[in-house]
């Protein structure tokens, strides 16, 4: 028992470490920017950088586990990212960031993937499913939790303590990991030569598309290299799916994945990611619009994680795999209400009046994992262990791509709404309405003491005035984003209300196949 403990809590520090890499990087964004005196669409290739390394490391991490070992690959990258973190000490610019943040991706994916098996390792044989579930869990209640803790470490305004802090994350894993390590697995020749030739095509087609949705909303889509990016991904990606099709062991199953099953598990998991954006994104943004900043919102965040954990613990808790669609159902549900209570906001709105909707949203966030994973896994098991790669990067691909599309996707409609509210609001405000004189006149009023000229107090005063209409074009087209998210949300809820009422009047369990299959896999191999 104090070895299963001593896993448990290894596990729940390497999952929370390796989402800490992204969620302290998210959190403190504008702080890095100032420090380095970055433009927002350098701070975007930050982003960039880590979501490029990020999202494909996972189909190497289960092979190289299987040949060598997950460990010996942690240790390798946890020593090389510990040097990168002595050195981001001393040497402060925009290259040595983006190389730090760019192996973040790489370090936090190995993080997730230990921390998987850590946890796992500290569970009977008959729960382990569910520890897969916990450690995935676990990384994601670090993003809110990274919030929290951010206000503390930059306190002083010195940029250098969060820098000492992540330095501190690292050394913790690499004792934790030295102190108590996994039992020893087979080792099998897992690696072919093809899967580099797979990897070297896929990972920069994935990583292409992953900067033009960080980088399309902040410089636009109509910019130039957009096109060719999409162009290079879209070769790259296809070049790379030909190759595994033909293959007698692929890297990644095509068939498999093309099948209509498993697209509709990474729709659903996509589809998800791109609902939550309205947390990450949409109310964050309105936060940042009228005026609150990271120190004001530790209550806010401190609730979300108290949400995100309960929504953990009765995932696991109420998991029925003879009934894992309604789970999603109910979190879809939760999006819904959430979002449409949200849409009421204005520029009195404070985390105080959103702390019910979020808190509902937080915990739809995590709720929805178990369940879906589980659809996802048993497929991926039912067919053999060589399929959890291609589970693995499709889950991970959602995720990732959901993650990064829904911000794009809610950016650019948020800014084309501020752009006609704007307008709307503009077109109403003209000094000869008695109305708007006065409104001008008492704002430039508080510019009495410092301009005795009557004209430059009226320019002052129509300058804040324009102020305030962008504030409220923004509040509004943040309200229609709410509304979209809303509607978008409720149409997922229909279509799976629909399928999940189709299956039980037909009586159909449409993962009996594969936990049948499963079922006898485990059976063979106690027998063997």
């Amino acid at each position: 028992m104090r070895r299963r403990v001593g896993y448990f809590a290894i596990g729940v520090l390497l999952a929370i470490a390796g989402g800490f890499l992204n969620g302290l990087l998210l959190a403190n964004l504008p702080q890095i920017q100032g420090a380095l005196g970055l433009t927002p669409a350098e701070g975007g290739w930050l982003t960039a950088a880590y979501s490029m390394t990020n999202v494909c490391m996972s189909l190497l991490l289960i092979k190289f586990r299987q040949q060598f070992g997950i460990q010996r690959f942690t240790r390798a990258t946890l020593a090389g990212f510990l040097a990168l973190n002595l050195a981001q000490l001393f040497v402060h610019s925009y290259a040595f960031e983006l190389v730090l943040r760019a192996a973040s991706g790489i370090v936090a994916s190995g993080l997730s993937t230990l921390a998987l098996f850590y946890i796992m390792q500290a569970m009977p044989p008959a729960k382990r499913l569910g520890g897969f579930v916990l450690g995935v869990g676990f990384g994601q209640i670090a993003t809110p939790l990274a919030r929290v803790v951010s206000p503390f470490l930059l306190g002083q305004g010195e940029i250098e303590n969060l820098f000492i802090f992540e330095l501190g994350l690292t050394l913790a894993c690499l004792g934790s990991v030295a102190l108590l390590r996994l039992p020893p697995s087979e080792r099998t020749d897992a690696f072919e030569p093809l899967d580099f030739l797979t990897f070297a095509l896929f990972a920069p087609g994935m990583a292409l598309l992953c900067a033009v949705l960080v980088e399309g909303r902040i410089i636009w889509w109509s910019a130039p290299w957009i096109g060719w990016a999409l162009a290079g991904a879209t070769v790259l990606v296809t070049a790379a799916l030909l190759v595994e099709r033909n293959r007698a062991n692929p890297l990644l199953n095509t068939r498999w994945i093309g099948s209509r099953d498993v697209l509709r598990f990474a729709l659903v998991a996509a589809a998800m990611r791109i609902l939550l954006s309205e947390q990450s994104f949409g109310v964050l943004g309105l936060f940042t619009v009228v005026g609150m900043s990271n120190d004001q919102l530790v209550g806010y965040y401190a609730l979300l994680t108290l949400a995100s954990v309960a929504g953990l613990a009765l995932s696991i808790a109420l998991l029925n795999p003879l009934d894992l669609i309604r789970p999603v159902m109910f979190a879809t549900a939760l999006i819904v209400v959430g979002a449409l209570i949200d849409a009421h906001a204005n520029n009195l709105t404070r985390p105080a009046n959103l702390y019910f909707s979020q808190a509902l949203i937080a915990f739809a966030a995590i709720y929805f994992l178990g369940p879906t994973l589980m659809i996802g896994l048993v497929r991926a098991l039912s067919k053999g262990p060589s399929h959890i790669v291609s589970f693995s990067a499709v889950f991970s691909i959602s995720q990732t791509l959901g993650g990064l599309g829904g911000a794009a996707f809610l950016g650019s409609f948020q800014i084309l709404r501020e752009k006609f509210h704007s307008n709307a609001l503009s077109q109403s405000l003209v000094l000869s309405d008695p109305l708007v004189a006065t409104r001008v006149q008492q704002l430039g009023g508080a510019y009495a003491r410092a301009l005795g000229d009557p004209v430059q107090r009226q320019t002052q005063g129509i300058n804040l005035l324009g102020q305030q209409v962008a504030r409220e074009a923004n509040i509004l087209a943040f309200n229609d984003v709410f509304l979209l998210i809303a509607a978008l949300a409720l149409f997922v809820l229909v279509w799976l209300t629909a399928r999940w009422g189709w299956l039980k009047y037909r009586g159909i369990n449409p993962l009996a196949e594969d936990q049948a299959a499963l079922q006898k896999m485990i059976a063979q191999r106690q027998a063997a």
